[in-house]
C-alpha cells in the first residue's frame, strides 16, 4: 500500500513531466507511457521490502512519508528537481530563508500528504505472528516478482527507455525517492568523506607586477555577488521597464551577454572564484584549493567579504568574514534577515583604517525568492500590484515580475550607494566596482519557478546574469584602460569563467595560473 501511495501520489511530478513529453500516437507509445508507472512500483517495492526490517520498519516507512511528503510538494508546486545542488541548498539554508517558504498551502500538504499517512503507519497493526522463513520467504517472493516486471519492461521495451533517458536525463531527477536517497550519498560523500582530502596550495608565485611601482596610491575594488539577479529583467540591457534608472545615470558599463557557472548558489559562487571553469568544475576540488581570493592575499591585498546570503560557500574560509546579520540592525532586519543595505553598515569605517590595496566582497540577498516582496523597502515598491506572498505560484504572472521587478530597483540603489562609498574614498584610493550575480531566477516562465534546474535543462532565465562595472577616472587612468574597448565588446559573449583572470588581469596581479584569453580586460588596456 505504501508503494502504490508513493508511487502515484508523490512522484505526480513525473507523470505529470511525462505526460507533457511522451507523445500517445499508437498502442506502443500508449503502453510504453503505461510501462514507466509499473517499472516504478517495482523498483519502489524492491526498496521497501529491502528496508521492511523488524522494529526499523516503522520508523524508516515514517522517514520516507516526510521525506515523499516534503519533496512533492515543491516537484509540483515549483517544478524543482532533486539533486545534489538541491541537497546542498537544503542543508545550507539557515532558518530565516526556511520560513520564507512556509505558506497555508504547504500546511495543508503536510497535513494530508503527511501527517496522516505517518499516522496510519504509526498506528496501524504489523503483523509479526508468521514465522522468520516465511516471512523471508514471502519478501524473496515479492523481490523476485518486481525484478520479473521490470526485466519483461526492460525487454519489451529498451529501445524506447535507452533514447528517452538519453534525451531527457533530468527526469531521473524527479522519482522519488530514488533522487533523494542518490542525492543523500553524493552529499554525505562531498561533505563528510571529501572533507579529509589535502588542501592544495595553488598561484603560490601571485605577486603585482611591475606596474604598481609607477602608482601614486593603492586601488579599492569593491565586487558585489547578486543573489537571483536575471539580466532579462535589467534596463541597462536592454528590458523595457527602469530597472536600473540610478546606474543609467553612474557610467557603468554593463554586459548583455553574460552567463552563470551554475543555477544556485552553492554551485556558482565557489565556481567563479575557482580557476575552474563551469565544464570542468569540481566542487570537491573547489572546496579543498587555493581560490581568487586566497591568491588576493598572497599578492599582499586587505581582504574583507561581507555576507547577507547565506554564506560565503567556503570561498571566504582563510579570509576576513563578516555576516551582516550578527549587525542586529532593527531598521532593516528583522525575524532573522536583513535587507541589503545592511552590507553597507559601518562599511566606509573599514575602509577609513585601510592603508594598502584592498578587495571587499558583499554578497547581497538580492531578489532571493519566493518572497520578493520582503527584499526591498516601500520606497522601492514602483511596480504595482505586486505578489505579496511566498505562494508564487499562485499570483499573477504581471504582480510576480511587478515585485521582482521591485528588488531590482532596490538593487540600483544599493549599488549606486556602493559608488558614492567609492567616490567618496577617491582621494586615497583608485577605485571600482564589479557587479555580477550568481544565478537567474524562473518566473513561470515554462512553467518553473525560482531557480536551480539541472542545466542542461536550465532556461536562460536562470543562467543569463548581469555583469556591471564601474570605474573611478583615477582607476582608468592608472590601470591604462579603455572604456570605449570595453563599451565595444559588452554584448561579446562571456561568463563567471572569466571572473578569476579578469580579476587578476584588471589587478595586475602576476601567477602562471592567469590566462589572458579568459580575462575580458586583456584587450583593452591602452
Amino acid at each position: 500500500m505504501l508503494t502504490a501511495f508513493y508511487t502515484f501520489f508523490y512522484n505526480f511530478a513525473l507523470w505529470s513531466k511525462l505526460a507533457k513529453l511522451i507523445e500517445i500516437n499508437s498502442l506502443h507509445s500508449l503502453l510504453f507511457f503505461v510501462s514507466i508507472p509499473v517499472f516504478v512500483f517495482a523498483v519502489i517495492n524492491i526498496l521497501f521490502t529491502l528496508i521492511s526490517i523488524p522494529y526499523l520498519k516503522r520508523p524508516l516507512y515514517i522517514l520516507f512519508i516526510v521525506i515523499g511528503c516534503l519533496v512533492s510538494y515543491f516537484a509540483i508546486f515549483y517544478h524543482a528537481m532533486f539533486d545534489l545542488g538541491m541537497m546542498q541548498n537544503v542543508m545550507q539554508t539557515d532558518v530565516s530563508e526556511s520560513m520564507d517558504l512556509f505558506s497555508m498551502l504547504l500546511l495543508i500538504w503536510v497535513l494530508l500528504m503527511g501527517v496522516l499517512p505517518v499516522l496510519y503507519i504509526a498506528l496501524v497493526k504489523i503483523n509479526t505472528a508468521n514465522r522468520w522463513y516465511k516471512e523471508l520467504g514471502f519478501k524473496l517472493l515479492n523481490i523476485v516478482a518486481s525484478v520479473l516486471v521490470i526485466l519483461v519492461i526492460a525487454s519489451c521495451f529498451f529501445k524506447d527507455y535507452a533514447p528517452f533517458v538519453r534525451n531527457h536525463k533530468y527526469i531521473t531527477k524527479l522519482i522519488l525517492p530514488s533522487n533523494v536517497i542518490q542525492a543523500s550519498l553524493r552529499y554525505v560523500k562531498h561533505r563528510y568523506i571529501s572533507d579529509h582530502e589535502t588542501f592544495e596550495v595553488i598561484g603560490k608565485d601571485a605577486h603585482l607586477g611591475a606596474s604598481w611601482q609607477h602608482r601614486d596610491k593603492p586601488s579599492l575594488l569593491i565586487l558585489v555577488v547578486g543573489e537571483t539577479a536575471r539580466a532579462e529583467n535589467f534596463s541597462l540591457d536592454g528590458y523595457s521597464r527602469q530597472t536600473n534608472p540610478l546606474l543609467a545615470k553612474d557610467g557603468v558599463i554593463s554586459y548583455s551577454n553574460f552567463h552563470s557557472c551554475g543555477t544556485y548558489t552553492a554551485l556558482s559562487v565557489p565556481c567563479m572564484f575557482s580557476v575552474m571553469n563551469r565544464t570542468n568544475y569540481n566542487g570537491d576540488r573547489a572546496h579543498h584549493q587555493s581560490n581568487l581570493m586566497d591568491l588576493l592575499r598572497r599578492a599582499h591585498f586587505n581582504l574583507l567579504w561581507r555576507d547577507n546570503d547565506g554564506g560565503s560557500k567556503g570561498v571566504a574560509d582563510r579570509i576576513k568574514y563578516v555576516n551582516v546579520r550578527d549587525f542586529d540592525l532593527a531598521k532593516v532586519c528583522s525575524h532573522g534577515e536583513c535587507r541589503d543595505d545592511a552590507l553597507l553598515y559601518k562599511l566606509q569605517s573599514y575602509i577609513g583604517k585601510q592603508k594598502g590595496n584592498t578587495v571587499i566582497v558583499l554578497h547581497q540577498m538580492g531578489s532571493h525568492g519566493p518572497t520578493y516582496y520582503q527584499r526591498y523597502s516601500k520606497p522601492y515598491a514602483k511596480f504595482e500590484p505586486t505578489c505579496n506572498t511566498n505562494q508564487i505560484q499562485g499570483c499573477s504572472h504581471q504582480k510576480l515580475v511587478n515585485t521582482y521587478d521591485n528588488t531590482l530597483l532596490y538593487t540600483d540603489q544599493f549599488l549606486n550607494r556602493v559608488i558614492q562609498t567609492l567616490k567618496h574614498n577617491d582621494s586615497r584610493f583608485n577605485t571600482a566596482m564589479l557587479y555580477l550575480s550568481d544565478h537567474g531566477e524562473s518566473l513561470g516562465e515554462h512553467g518553473m519557478y525560482l531557480h536551480g534546474a539541472p542545466y542542461m535543462i536550465a532556461p536562460s532565465q536562470q543562467t543569463h546574469i548581469p555583469y556591471i562595472m564601474w570605474f573611478s577616472p583615477g582607476f582608468v587612468h592608472s590601470f591604462d584602460l579603455n572604456t570605449r574597448c570595453l563599451r565595444e565588446q559588452r554584448a561579446k559573449h562571456f561568463s563567471q569563467d572569466n571572473l578569476f583572470h579578469s580579476v587578476l588581469g584588471l589587478l595586475d596581479v602576476k601567477t602562471k595560473l592567469y590566462n589572458p584569453k579568459l580575462d575580458l580586460f586583456a584587450s583593452c588596456h591602452t
